[in-house]
């Protein structure tokens, strides 16, 4: 069994890639366990040595403060700040987030500062090796102290308490919805009963922030490699020059991202005919010709935006924090989503680039300019051809600006006045997760579209594009007459989503 420890290694986007895709279990490092059943031990001996008052673990939360629990109530003041938090509404997140917002739970309580039982934190792995998935809603967060609603759903799970998703078939992935009680039965589970502490370490921390956010880093370093294979193809299909990927002008404004995108548009035009071929016109327009300033610009900010990530994957994020070798429990800030919810704005509105010059493209393939039949079919006037592809990726296109309004510029009083500059993260992470959707679909587009365009032409385009094109061909046919493309987008979609590429391109 392929197995990824815990402890082992500092996490990253691209490890957290490789767990994934190659479906590794987890386990915890014997320095993890010890780090853990330290922490614990040491607050144990903690509490029953003082009676002061310690923020969360005995005493009420938020503006309460200043509320002091009795010492035989601080397990059940754990267990109902679970139940009274898990007030999520909306939309479900989806399977694959969630999985990411256990594993990012475990990792961030395993460096010994949380004060949870070993106990607690080996039933989120079992959870995660099982694929039993709580519900978890998408809205609820302020993205401040910590993904409070989201995480509260999360810790449900491992109190025996709501509905989960269970994997029920590994060979051929079908979740089906059961009540947690009845699956702790067929497992012979115990439910967990909370220690001081464990429920504010539960549900205090990013990781409802973060997992959206790796997710969409997973997914945006793929789509900015495709974004560049994609307009390569529309490149030949619209019988551009070959200048404007030339080293010469690149290394002149060496931006890392500008450079990388020219370097993977010349990789996947080598030996075109179409490039080779004296052109009637002197310039390609920008959405052609800027593909390396704007592609490399995309490429640029998902660089900085890992960084933020992994950082913050990496990192303690529940409060209060206890450190063991100082003898202090310090009450500080780590929840606060403002990095995170910035740092995904950014993303949001550099991806949202990549489908914006990509609905261009498209456009003027579509044209009827150089030697392109009008709407890319034939016999047009009869047949619409792809005339409302370009609607589709235009209407896509709008809606990505309006979600990019940043979330992070807003902020909004809670918990009577305590809690009085919140992150907002929460929305920039589902907001991103739209867009990201929505940058894969008008790429696909783009390339239905110029497919269709390549086929007009008499040269032939670089044999790695011919090779692609033939994969492509297998699930989307040539259009030689009007029928429902809807069919065309999704099987177009599926393609680039069905599409292995070596993680070392991307």
């Amino acid at each position: 069994m392929k197995m990824y420890k815990i402890g082992s290694e500092i996490l990253s986007i691209d490890s957290i890639r490789e767990i994934i895709n190659n479906d590794l279990k987890l386990s915890l490092s014997s320095k993890v366990k010890s780090q853990i059943r330290d922490c614990r031990k040491y607050l144990d001996k903690k509490i029953h040595e003082s009676n002061d008052p310690i923020y969360g673990i005995n005493t009420g939360f938020g503006s309460l403060y200043d509320k002091k629990v009795d010492m035989a109530d601080l397990g059940q003041l754990q267990k109902n700040l679970v139940l009274s938090h898990a007030c999520g509404v909306g939309e479900e997140v989806p399977f694959e987030i969630v999985r990411l917002i256990i594993l990012l739970k475990i990792q961030s309580l395993s460096y010994g500062h949380s004060g949870v039982q070993l106990e607690t934190v080996e039933r989120l792995v079992d959870m995660y090796n099982n694929r039993i998935l709580p519900i978890i809603y998408q809205q609820g967060s302020l993205g401040a102290s910590g993904d409070l609603a989201p995480l509260a759903h999360m810790s449900l799970s491992l109190l025996g308490e709501g509905e989960v998703d269970i994997l029920e078939n590994s060979n051929k992935p079908n979740y089906k919805r059961k009540k947690i009680s009845k699956v702790f039965r067929d497992l012979k589970w115990k439910a967990i009963t909370l220690q001081s502490k464990e429920g504010l370490a539960l549900l205090n921390g990013t990781q409802f922030m973060s997992s959206y956010g790796v997710w969409s880093l997973i997914k945006a370093k793929k789509l900015s490699y495709l974004a560049d294979l994609i307009s390569s193809i529309s490149i030949d299909a619209f019988d551009c020059r070959n200048e404007f990927y030339d080293k010469l002008i690149q290394n002149v404004r060496p931006h890392k991202g500008q450079l990388k995108t020219a370097n993977n548009l010349e990789d996947f035009l080598k030996g075109s005919e179409i490039q080779s071929k004296i052109k009637n016109h002197v310039q390609d327009p920008y959405s052609f010709r800027c593909i390396p300033q704007v592609h490399g610009a995309t490429k640029d900010v998902i660089s900085h935006v890992e960084q933020v990530f992994n950082t913050e994957i990496n990192s303690v994020t529940d409060n209060p924090n206890i450190f063991i070798n100082e003898d202090k429990i310090i009450s500080g800030g780590n929840f606060h989503g403002q990095i995170l919810s910035m740092s995904m704005d950014y993303l949001a509105i550099a991806l949202s680039e990549l489908a914006s010059i990509s609905e261009r493209r498209t456009y003027k393939l579509i044209s009827g300019e150089r030697d392109l039949p009008p709407f890319l079919v034939n016999d047009p006037g009869l047949n619409s051809g792809m005339m409302i592809t370009q609607y589709t990726a235009a209407s896509i296109v709008s809606q990505n600006k309006q979600l990019c309004t940043p979330a992070s510029v807003d902020s909004i009083v809670s918990s009577n006045g305590q809690e009085d500059h919140v992150s907002m993260g929460a929305n920039a992470a589902t907001k991103l997760y739209t867009v990201i959707n929505n940058v894969e679909k008008v790429l696909a587009i783009e390339l239905l579209n110029a497919v269709q365009a390549l086929s007009y032409r008499k040269d032939v385009s670089s044999s790695f594009i011919q090779s692609m094109v033939k994969e492509y061909r297998k699930d989307v046919s040539f259009l030689n007459q009007d029928r429902i493309l809807s069919l065309d987008i999704e099987n177009s979609i599926s393609f680039l989503q069905n599409l292995d590429i070596d993680a070392e391109l991307i």
